[in-house]
């Protein structure tokens, strides 16, 4: 028998401990938890161009055409067309006119169900956060 001491691995945690979520653990019966719940995270808004490009995603492949086809259709490039699809790229109203007219949509149309997505998806999850207050606003409002 050796005299050595056991070979144990180092844990190296990837977060500080006081950001390390509480295993939940049921508290036997009858008796209260030892501590509040944690707070749920905050639930962010969708952004205007991911509803956008959503919807000329969606418009597109409805009609079972393709990117290069829309993108030409447009004279817009078929790389920044697959980019506003995406919601990488925040588009012109020139450009969302355009890639609309090309889908057989006006712009009216193409904003107007991305609002509708908006709204459903709003009403959907509540947003909870600072300063959130809930409104029964249902119009669009764009700002420049």
């Amino acid at each position: 028998m050796s005299n050595q001491a056991p070979n144990r691995a180092r844990v190296i945690p990837l977060r500080p401990p006081a950001a390390r979520p509480e295993t939940a653990t049921a508290p036997p019966a009858g008796t209260a938890p030892a501590s509040a719940p944690l707070p749920r995270p905050v639930r962010r808004e969708p952004l205007w161009r991911d509803l956008v490009g959503d919807v000329l995603r969606r418009e597109r492949r409805a009609q079972e055409r393709t990117l290069k086809d829309v993108a030409d259709a447009a004279r817009i490039s078929m790389p920044y067309l697959s980019e506003v699809e995406r919601g990488r790229k925040e588009a012109s109203s020139e450009v969302l006119a355009a890639a609309a007219q090309a889908l057989g949509l006006s712009l009216g149309d193409l904003l107007a169900r991305a609002q509708g997505e908006l709204v459903r998806l709003s009403s959907r999850h509540p947003v909870r956060g600072h300063g959130a207050t809930p409104s029964s606003y249902d119009g669009l409002c764009l700002a420049a």
